[in-house]
C-alpha cells in the first residue's frame, strides 16, 4: 500500500470547486445558463487580437503587462502602477491570501460568498470565517462583529454572487473605516460593469491604504475561456502581490484579447443595456409563475422556490428540456437556482419551461387531492 505523503494542514479540508455544468447526457444543443457567461460572447476586436497574437506562440510573453495595465488605467481613470493582472480575478484572490494570510490568521467571507475565498484561505493555511448575511445581503455590522486581532482579509463581492444583491458605497466606506488596522478589505467587482456608473470601489481604493479591488474579463467582456483578471490597490500592496506572482502568468494572447476588449466601450454598453432589459423581463416572468427573486445587479437572477425539493425537481425538469442552470445548495441556498441572463430566446425558453414545470406540479398536487377525496368517500 502506498503511504500518503501528508500535505500542509488544511489542504485536505478544501472542498473541490464545482463549476457550472456544460453538458446533459443524451441531450444535444443545450442552453447553458449555469456560469454567468456573456451570451453575446467576446467583442470581435478581442477575437482578432487573440488570433494575431497567436502567431508568436514561440515567444515568451511580456512579464509586466504594461500595455494591458495602461489600457485598463486609461479606460477607468486609474493609476497603472497600482494595477496587477492575473489569470482571472481568482489568481489575485490567491495572491492576497498567499501574501497576507497564513497559519493562525483569519479570513472573513460572507454566508453566501464566492467559494474561492474559502478555498484560497485554506490553501494559505489560514482559517476562513463565515459571517451571516441579512436576507441574502452583506451585513456590515456582522462583519465588524466578527473581526479580531487575527483577521487579515475580508472578502466582499459587490454585486454579490450568487445572490446578485449589492450594498452601497456608504456602507462599504463605513466598513473600510472600522476594520482592524492589520486587515485588508477586498472588494470583488466581477459584476461591477453590469451596474451603470459604478466604479467597483476604485475611488475608495484611492483614499484608503487598506482596500483592494478585483475585477475580471470573464463576465461582461465575454473572455471567460481566456482567463484574465486584475486588481487595483495601494502601491505597497500591489508591490507585495507582484513578488508572489509568476513572471509569465499571462500569455500574449490573453494580454492582447483583454487589451482590445477593455477598449471596446460600445460593446460593454450594449451588453449592459441588453442584460438590464432581459434581466428585468426574466425576473418578472418568473415572479408571475410564483418564483420570486431579489433585485439583481448582476447578469443572473437567484430564483427562489418553495423548498429544496421543488428547486431540485425544477432543475431536473430544466435539464430534461436541455436547459442547464446552477444549483446553489453549496452556497447555503438549497431552495434556490441561479439562472444566468441569456439572450432573448434563452430567457423566453427558460421561463416557458419553468412555467411547464409549475403546471405539472399543480396538476400532480390536484391529482393527489382528488385521489385522497375518492379514498375518503369510498371508505
Amino acid at each position: 500500500m502506498t503511504r500518503l505523503i501528508e500535505p500542509q494542514p488544511g489542504i485536505l479540508d478544501i472542498a473541490l470547486y464545482q463549476g457550472g455544468a456544460s453538458h446533459v447526457q443524451g441531450v444535444e444543443n443545450v442552453i447553458k445558463l449555469s456560469s454567468n457567461e456573456n451570451p453575446f460572447g467576446a467583442p470581435e476586436s478581442a477575437k482578432a487580437a487573440f488570433a494575431k497574437a497567436a502567431h508568436n506562440l514561440h515567444r515568451y510573453p511580456n512579464t509586466d503587462h504594461a500595455s494591458l495595465r495602461k489600457a485598463i488605467a486609461d479606460v477607468h481613470g486609474l493609476d497603472a502602477e497600482s494595477i496587477i493582472c492575473g489569470v482571472g480575478s481568482d489568481e489575485i484572490i490567491t495572491f492576497l491570501c498567499q501574501a497576507y494570510a497564513g497559519v493562525g490568521d483569519e479570513v472573513i467571507y460572507t454566508e453566501h460568498g464566492f467559494s474561492m475565498y474559502k478555498i484560497s484561505a485554506r490553501a494559505a493555511g489560514a482559517q476562513p470565517v463565515c459571517v451571516p448575511e441579512r436576507e441574502r445581503v452583506v451585513d456590515v455590522d456582522a462583519i465588524l462583529a466578527a473581526c479580531t486581532e487575527r483577521t487579515k482579509l475580508i472578502f466582499i463581492a459587490n454585486p454579490a454572487n450568487p445572490t446578485g444583491t449589492m450594498i452601497g458605497q456608504r456602507d462599504i466606506a463605513r466598513l473600510a473605516n472600522a476594520i482592524p488596522p492589520q486587515c485588508i478589505l477586498v472588494l470583488d467587482g466581477a459584476y461591477a460593469e453590469f451596474v451603470e456608473g459604478f466604479d467597483g470601489g476604485a475611488a475608495l481604493v484611492e483614499t484608503r491604504d487598506n482596500v483592494v479591488m478585483t475585477r475580471t474579463f470573464s463576465k461582461i467582456y465575454g473572455l471567460g475561456g481566456v482567463r484574465i483578471g486584475w486588481g487595483y490597490g495601494p502601491k505597497d500592496i500591489i508591490d507585495v502581490l507582484n513578488r508572489v506572482r509568476g513572471p509569465f502568468n499571462l500569455s500574449e494572447m490573453q494580454i492582447a484579447a483583454a487589451e482590445a476588449a477593455v477598449k471596446d466601450r460600445d460593446w460593454v454598453e450594449k451588453c449592459r443595456d441588453d442584460n438590464t432589459r432581459l434581466r428585468a423581463w426574466l425576473a418578472e416572468a418568473l415572479m408571475e409563475l410564483g418564483v420570486p427573486s431579489d433585485t439583481s445587479c448582476a447578469n443572473f437572477i437567484l430564483a427562489r422556490f418553495q423548498d429544496q425539493a421543488e428547486a431540485e425537481a425544477c432543475d431536473d425538469f430544466l435539464k430534461s428540456n436541455g436547459i442547464i442552470v446552477r444549483r446553489v445548495a453549496g452556497y447555503g441556498l438549497p431552495n434556490c437556482l441561479r439562472i444566468t441572463v441569456g439572450d432573448e430566446a434563452s430567457c423566453r425558453r427558460v421561463a416557458h419551461v419553468i412555467g411547464q414545470f409549475k403546471d405539472q406540479k399543480v396538476k400532480g398536487e390536484q391529482g393527489l387531492t382528488d385521489a385522497a377525496s375518492e379514498d375518503q368517500s369510498g371508505g
